[in-house]
C-alpha cells in the first residue's frame, strides 16, 4: 500500500463564516435531472467530478459585471450574511474570493488551483492556475471571469468556490508524445477491433429498437474495467469511484 501523503491546510485567521473544506462529491444537479439520470453512466465523469477537494462558499450572493475594466464594474449583492472574502480585486470581470488558509504540500507536489469539474455556473468561468505549495509562505486567490457583462450570476451557500487537486511538479514534462499507427501494434488493434465491431453492433441496435440491446440499455464494459467485451476478468487497479480522506482539524 502507497504511503499516505500529508496535506495541509494552515488557517491563518479564525472565520466568522466558515468556509469548509472537503472533499467533492459525485452528484450534479445536471447530472441527477438528465432522463434515468444517464450521465452517471459515463465513468470518466464520474471520476472527474470526485477528483479534488472543494472549498464552499458560506453565504448567497450574487454579481453582476457592467462590462468595464473597473472593481467598480462589478457590484456585490449579499443575500445572505455579508462575505469579506469576495471582492472585486484585479478589476477586468473578474470575481475574487480571498481563501484564509496556507498550504503546503510534500516536497515536489504541486496544487492545481481550479474550479470543480462538471459544475456549469452560467455567466462566469473559473481561473485555473498551478500554484507551487511545497515552499512559499504567501496564499492565493480563487478568481471567477465574467463571460458576458449585463447579468447576475450567483454562488449559493455550499456551492464550490475553489478546488484543490495536488500534482506532482514536472509530471508532465516526463512525458515523450509521439504518434504511431495502430497497426504497429497488432496485439491493441485486434483489442480495438473487437470493441469496434462491438460498439457499432449495439449503436445499430439501439437504431432498430432490436429488444435485446434496448432492454440492456448501455455498455457497461469500460465501467466495469474489460478491456474488451469479450474479456472475462477486469482490469486490475481499475477504479470506479474515489474515496479521499476529509480534512480533520488538529490544534497542533
Amino acid at each position: 500500500m502507497d504511503e499516505p501523503l500529508p496535506l495541509t491546510a494552515y488557517q491563518i485567521h479564525p472565520q466568522d463564516m466558515p468556509m469548509e473544506l472537503k472533499a467533492l462529491p459525485m452528484e450534479r444537479d445536471w447530472m441527477s435531472e438528465a432522463q434515468q439520470r444517464f450521465p452517471y453512466r459515463c465513468l470518466p465523469l464520474n471520476i472527474a467530478n470526485q477528483s479534488g477537494w472543494m472549498i464552499t462558499c458560506p453565504t448567497h450572493l450574487r454579481a453582476y459585471w457592467y462590462g468595464g475594466p473597473n472593481p467598480a464594474d462589478v457590484e456585490l449583492q449579499f443575500l445572505g450574511p455579508p462575505m469579506p472574502q469576495v471582492s472585486a480585486h484585479f478589476g477586468a470581470g473578474t470575481l475574487t474570493f480571498s481563501l484564509p488558509w496556507l498550504f503546503r504540500t510534500p516536497p515536489d507536489v504541486n496544487l492545481w488551483v481550479k474550479g470543480p469539474a462538471n459544475w456549469i455556473k452560467d455567466g462566469i468561468q473559473p481561473l485555473e492556475g498551478i500554484v507551487e505549495t511545497d515552499w512559499p509562505a504567501s496564499t492565493f486567490t480563487m478568481n471567477w471571469k465574467f463571460t458576458r457583462p449585463n447579468e447576475w450570476v450567483e454562488f449559493r451557500d455550499g456551492d464550490p468556490i475553489c478546488v484543490i487537486v495536488p500534482v506532482p511538479r514536472g509530471f508532465l514534462e516526463r512525458f515523450v508524445p509521439k504518434i504511431v499507427p495502430l497497426a504497429a501494434n497488432p496485439e491493441l488493434q485486434a483489442r480495438y477491433d473487437e470493441w469496434q465491431v462491438s460498439r457499432s453492433n449495439f449503436l445499430a441496435g439501439l437504431r432498430t429498437r432490436d429488444p435485446e440491446v434496448v432492454k440492456r440499455g448501455w455498455q457497461k464494459d469500460y465501467f466495469q474495467g474489460k478491456p474488451t467485451p469479450a474479456t472475462a476478468d477486469t482490469f486490475d487497479g481499475h477504479q470506479t469511484k474515489l474515496k479521499l480522506a476529509e480534512f480533520v482539524r488538529d490544534e497542533g
